[in-house]
């Protein structure tokens, strides 16, 4: 990774983490298909980096498209979607593909998504090089979304955050931790953390959902994370930051009270889905880190912030 993508807090600027000038960094038309680009996780890879982004199309059929970038910042994203091959199962049915995530694990990049089969579950696939991906076994039944997969095994296992749901837009969820010995078979699913009392953090009183990819840190994994609320507008998407044991990250050591951000610019406010931050992927570089996120289910934003400030900000204030 020869460049990272970031740009200083800007002068006066208080808040714990801090948008991008030239936000958002892609857009709704970006390819020649798409009537929005949104909720897409990237990664370095090579010299530069890469992604997997969720295209709908102008008939919002919804699927999944590898990208590439020099600098995170402007990217090149492939016009037609990713075709999978049959990986540890010839069962590859998708109805939709929807809000990706990808890691890497030892020795190969794995994206997990919104997979329709049957109503929403956890796909699961890897790749090299994102030319070529391998479709796996579902990880879960319907109903489920938001599968985060930790970067390296936990105790001999896979771990994977998700969040169980319903077929319709899931006005509840709790995030769970689940395990696997081989990417095939999940289970041990366990709580990791509930929606917040509406008296103490409101903004993620309603569901939460696991968002980016934890970050291994000295103090625990660090996962930024999406918080509703539903206001007499509808459903209003934020995003706060968790603290996760680093043997056990079923247990929270620290998590906002307060959110990091929240819906406030016009590409976060306006769109297909008003008032919605989803985070979706988030890389460091030291002590700083870049949170790419879904604007208003539109565009593609990103903000960014230091680490060691993001936890010392959940201690002093821990729901």
């Amino acid at each position: 990774m020869k460049t990272f993508p970031w740009q200083e807090r800007p002068e006066g600027n208080k808040d714990i983490m801090w948008r991008f000038s030239e936000n958002p960094i892609i857009g709704r038309y970006d390819i020649p298909s798409s009537n929005s680009i949104f909720n897409s996780a990237v990664v370095p890879f090579e010299d530069g980096f890469a992604g997997v982004f969720r295209c709908d199309n102008k008939a919002v059929q919804m699927n999944i498209f590898a990208g590439f970038s020099k600098d995170g910042i402007n990217w090149e994203i492939e016009h037609n979607p990713i075709e999978m091959k049959a990986g540890n199962t010839e069962m590859i049915v998708s109805d939709y593909k929807y809000d990706p995530r990808v890691t890497f694990i030892e020795d190969r990049y794995w994206i997990s998504w919104c997979n329709g089969y049957n109503g929403p579950t956890i796909g699961i696939a890897y790749t090299f090089d994102f030319k070529e991906f391998y479709q796996c076994e579902n990880a879960f039944l319907p109903f489920n979304r938001n599968g985060v997969l930790f970067p390296e095994k936990i105790n001999g296992k896979y771990a994977m955050l998700s969040r169980p749901s319903d077929n319709g837009h899931t006005p509840f969820g709790d995030i769970f931790i689940s395990y696997s010995p081989d990417m095939k078979y999940w289970g041990e699913h366990r709580c990791v953390m509930k929606v917040a009392p509406f008296m103490d953090s409101a903004w993620q009183c309603t569901k939460i959902g696991s968002g980016s990819v934890p970050i291994k840190t000295e103090e625990g994994w660090l996962m930024f994370y999406h918080g509703v609320i539903n206001t007499c507008n509808g459903f209003r998407y934020s995003m706060g930051a968790v603290l996760l044991d680093l043997e056990n990250p079923d247990k929270v050591l620290y998590r906002s009270k307060q959110y990091l951000l929240a819906p406030a610019e016009l590409y976060e406010t306006t769109g297909d889905v008003p008032n919605v931050v989803f985070p979706c992927a988030a890389i460091a570089d030291g002590d700083k880190v870049a949170v790419y996120y879904g604007a208003a289910d539109t565009v593609v934003a990103v903000a960014f912030g230091y680490i060691s400030e993001i936890i010392n900000f959940m201690k002093k204030d821990s729901l």
